[in-house]
């Protein structure tokens, strides 16, 4: 087994346990849910030696979490329902582009990024800090790098990247991927967006993400005006 199918392999584990996982609803059993939980976790290990490259142990750990949804099944504790490798194969080779500023991480950015893992493997692109102050007349609150960590360290990331300046097809055209998913505000129509890939040869869906973040705070600027407005609170 070469190093690409033992990728793809660790990959379809990881999203065949997800989705299991997905399907469970309220589980009155304690003694089930302790062992859903260290499914659970089990999970998360596997995501992060994916993540650093060490496919073997993420289909291990991902194995364990296999055996313990498995062993609840059979007992006739859980209903779950398994998919096929080639079911998830689209998943597991499909790679998503998404891009952003990603300053002060919220809610949004979260469930962004989270549409994003749902079809496939997230190449997450974030804006240079130039590019931010032209657009939005603002310097970002955090750098670029700093950004780009940020974001490459949830789970739901495989790799983070600072864009260029300028030519913001440049990173598109370096990245390749199969699928682009914008966010559900962000300014570009897909059309037109299409027309450019065609343009410069690149084979690439373009997908409006859905608008799913309500919460109060999700928004970098109502975090900014909050900060300020608790500063100029008076003790």
């Amino acid at each position: 087994m070469n190093a690409g199918d033992i990728e793809s392999r660790a990959l379809i584990y990881i999203r065949n346990v997800e989705q299991a996982l997905n399907q469970l609803g309220a589980i009155n059993n304690e003694e089930a849910r302790n062992v859903i939980d260290a499914a659970r976790a089990y999970l998360k290990d596997s995501k992060h030696y994916f993540k650093v490259g060490d496919y073997a142990t993420a289909i291990s750990t991902a194995s364990y979490a296999e055996g313990l949804l498995d062993a609840l099944r059979m007992l006739g504790i859980i209903d779950v329902k398994w998919l096929l490798p080639n079911q998830l194969t689209g998943l597991a080779k499909s790679k998503v582009f998404v891009a952003g500023t990603f300053d002060l991480l919220h809610p949004g950015h979260v469930l962004y990024l989270k549409q994003a893992w749902e079809l496939g493997r997230v190449i997450a692109v974030v804006s240079r800090d130039s590019t931010v102050e032209r657009i939005k007349r603002r310097r970002p609150i955090v750098p670029e790098e700093q950004r780009a960590f940020m974001v490459g360290s949830i789970e739901y990331v495989e790799r983070s990247r600072v864009g260029y300046e300028g030519d913001m097809f440049r990173v598109v055209e370096e990245e390749a991927p199969d699928i682009i998913l914008l966010g559900p505000n962000q300014p570009f129509d897909e059309v037109q967006v299409m027309h450019e890939l065609e343009k410069r040869g690149i084979r690439a869906r373009v997908l409006r993400a859905r608008e799913e973040a309500t919460c109060e705070l999700c928004s970098t600027t109502r975090i900014i005006q909050r900060i300020l407005s608790l500063n100029n609170t008076t003790p």
